[in-house]
């Protein structure tokens, strides 16, 4: 029975179509890091770039990316795509700590769902443009096996509209 790579994404209208009548700020994120994976420094490396919608203090992101930048031989394992759920836990004046708890499925690869646990330190620089020192694992299984690794990253996340904090759902204003 042939596995159908999309299937874990099948509510992904459904959530847009949720998004788009809820009170949100559309952002857009660009995330490279490191892993503690043995190779290269370009094998190491990852890199993803992440769409989504922010709610106070709740955001749900899209995510595309690379398990690593290293030169593939063969079909390329390394992309992937990923639903990001994100909580920002704590604030104290411009920095955020934040929990991101993300599934997802990586292309041609023996090990394709993702999942992972990341934490991470956001500041503020401004109404539209924050900057994240994150860390976290990534584990990735397959049919017959399985792996994980540990990474640490900087992002940058902008938002199109001043990122100021907004309820789920606006109640309509009484006249």
């Amino acid at each position: 029975m042939r596995k159908n790579p999309f299937a874990l994404f099948s509510l992904i209208p459904l959530i847009l179509l949720f998004t788009t009548f809820c009170s949100a700020q559309t952002y857009i994120s660009l995330a490279p890091s490191l892993t503690n994976s043995p190779g290269t420094l370009g094998e190491k490396a990852n890199f993803a770039f992440e769409i989504g919608r922010q709610w106070d203090v709740f955001s749900l992101g899209l995510d595309y990316g690379k398990t690593t930048l290293g030169r593939m031989q063969g079909k390329d394992t390394s992309n992937y795509l990923e639903l990001r759920p994100n909580l920002n836990i704590f604030q104290q004046g411009k920095f955020t700590n934040t929990f991101t708890a993300g599934i997802g499925y990586i292309f041609n690869s023996k090990q394709d769902l993702m999942t992972e646990l990341t934490s991470g330190i956001e500041y503020a620089y401004d109404d539209k443009l924050h900057i994240n020192v994150y860390f976290g694992q990534y584990y990735y299984s397959g049919r017959t096996d399985a792996s994980s690794v540990t990474f640490f990253g900087v992002s940058a996340m902008w938002y199109f509209s001043p990122s100021k904090a907004k309820p789920l759902i606006t109640q309509p204003e009484k006249r």
